[in-house]
């Protein structure tokens, strides 16, 4: 789990996949944060993406960074505690700007039996599952 978080970190942007209906969305996220043993993302509830979750939790992850790819395939569940809120916007104070623990808003979710996979043309995959 710490070397998917690491990896997502130093890539910058990579992006999660959910469904609407039928329909895949597919849209860049930046944040990637590890709380009490687990791995957490951040957005806000006012956006489709939460909605899109409370229908179905089932998401994939993929960034790309110095020719290897990394996919994970996750279920996202909501951790609506404040200490978990606040902690995701300390290790990204930049979001303090447009979130804020106690808005009613602001939503962090971590990964459930999630399956990493690093790729890349040179070397076998890796698999990690957390």
């Amino acid at each position: 789990m710490e070397k998917v978080c690491e990896f997502l970190k130093s890539a910058g942007t990579y992006y999660l996949a959910t469904v609407e209906g039928d329909q895949p969305r597919v849209r860049p996220f930046g944040t990637a944060h590890i709380f009490e043993g687990k791995l957490y993302i951040q957005t806000g509830k006012s956006k489709s993406v939460s909605k899109q979750l409370a229908a179905n939790p089932k998401c994939e992850i993929c960034a790309f960074k110095d020719g290897v790819w990394l996919r994970v395939a996750a279920e996202l569940v909501e951790d609506d505690r404040v200490e978990a809120k606040k902690s995701m916007l300390d290790d990204y104070t930049n979001l303090r700007a447009m979130y804020d623990e106690n808005d009613g808003n602001t939503q962090v979710l971590y990964l459930k039996n999630a399956i990493a996979t690093f790729s890349s043309f040179t070397a076998a995959p890796e698999v990690h599952k957390f």
